[in-house]
């Protein structure tokens, strides 16, 4: 009686047969207010709107397309690499049911870790098709990115997935799904998602502050280490989301089984890169002022 009994419907609203789940629509949220945030960092530093127009779309295709092969790469081998029934489950939205049929299900399975992959390539195919500078559309993207992981860990939370491990802090949640049970038993855990969504929102925050304190500074000097253009923002997005995923996997549940018995988990793991690229990116925006 003393922990959060967490047990909201997975759906959102449902219009005759047709329902959105609270994952899906967050997810939507999440890159609405990106689209959102770019496009008002577009017009502050006068980028022609022609050249912001397509940007939902590479944005959009590049997450959706990273995560879902993230996932399936990274997690589940096994399952969606070794054969035609798995490869059609990792492209399309469907899963062959025991009678046989194919049922619409959505994507059950993204990754953060192929979604930022995913991104990087398609802004690499933007910054191309627009001819704008690379450092200059990867840092107005990366001020926004935090916004959008926090939405997505508000649906883990409302989907009861990506639990966190065993507790009895007050504030534990007892999550009604079939990864928070113990042989068989509901038990009270960290509430991770939460933790990350709330860490991804003083991150953004923390972000559009320094991002706005240069804005204001006497014609948003070039030669300042915090200059849109310099990559600052893109490693420090990098550096403060990954860093904290490297930490907070020690409160999870392992997502699958191969990782029982790690020292790191396969997040953790996958973490160290961007840590570091994100780490060089700033030394890299401070040496270029220093210069």
């Amino acid at each position: 009686m003393l922990f959060i009994d967490w047990q909201p419907s997975v759906e959102a609203f449902s219009v005759g047969a047709f329902s959105v789940r609270w994952y899906s629509l967050l997810w939507c949220v999440g890159l609405l207010l990106a689209y959102l945030i770019v496009q008002k960092l577009y017009k502050q530093q006068k980028i022609e709107d022609e050249k912001f127009e397509p940007l939902f779309f590479y944005c959009f295709i590049g997450v959706l397309v990273g995560a879902r092969l993230g996932h399936c790469i990274f997690y589940e081998p096994g399952y969606y690499l070794t054969s035609g029934k798995g490869l059609i489950e990792m492209l399309l939205p469907i899963h062959q049911m025991a009678d046989g049929s194919w049922k619409f299900t959505g994507y059950e399975g993204l990754a953060s870790h192929g979604g930022t992959i995913g991104l990087i390539v398609a802004m690499v195919l933007y910054w191309r098709k627009m001819k704008l500078k690379p450092w200059v559309v990867m840092d107005n993207i990366a001020i926004s990115v935090p916004m959008t992981a926090c939405c997505i860990r508000m649906g883990n939370l409302m989907n009861s997935e990506i639990v966190g491990s065993v507790t009895d802090v007050s504030w534990a949640f007892i999550f009604h799904s079939h990864e928070a049970m113990v042989d068989g038993e509901l038990v009270p855990r960290h509430p991770a998602q939460l933790y990350e969504a709330l860490a991804y929102l003083v991150i953004f925050i923390v972000g559009a502050m320094i991002y706005w304190r240069w804005y204001k500074a006497q014609g948003m000097s070039q030669t300042s280490p915090t200059a849109v253009g310099t990559g600052f923002y893109f490693g420090f997005c990098l550096a403060s989301i990954f860093t904290f995923r490297f930490f907070i996997e020690f409160l999870k549940k392992e997502q699958v089984d191969f990782e029982q018995g790690m020292l790191l988990d396969m997040g953790q793991l996958l973490s160290i890169p961007f840590v570091i690229l994100g780490v060089w990116c700033m030394w890299r925006a401070k040496r270029r002022a220093a210069n």
